[in-house]
């Protein structure tokens, strides 16, 4: 069975920066190396949608609403993915989520609220002050 858990939320103010991570364990031999993997984002009454995406030889794909601020990355030797975020603003709180394998045609964007993922992380939540 396959788990996607994060880490790295948290409590800050608008301005300060937070890097959030995600480490993939499971099945014998299964891993994401040759797979999209991604983060969404659920805030307060929302639905559930795309932040950003980072496919296996590293090409990068951003919502609009973070480009320039968020910036994603993956290890594919550790099977972790990352992200980091600055600028934080107040409407950056939400619930964030690993997601994996994102499956698309040219662009992970395509797949805007995470119907065709397969696996979920739990989540974990960012808080942003004003």
């Amino acid at each position: 069975q396959v788990q996607l858990v994060e880490s790295g939320g948290g409590l800050v103010q608008a301005g300060d920066s937070l890097r959030l991570s995600c480490a993939a364990s499971g099945a014998s031999g299964r891993t994401f190396t040759y797979y999209a993997m991604g983060w969404f984002r659920q805030a307060p009454g929302k639905e559930r949608v795309f932040v950003a995406a980072i496919g296996w030889s590293g090409d990068q794909y951003y919502a609009d609403s973070v480009k320039g601020r968020f910036t994603v990355s993956r290890d594919n030797a550790k099977n972790t993915m990352s992200l980091q975020m600055n600028s934080l603003k107040p409407e950056d709180t939400a619930v964030y989520y690993c997601a994996a394998p994102l499956k698309f045609h040219r662009d992970p964007r395509e797949d805007y609220y995470g119907n065709n993922v397969d696996y979920w992380g739990k989540g974990t939540l960012v808080t942003v002050s004003s």
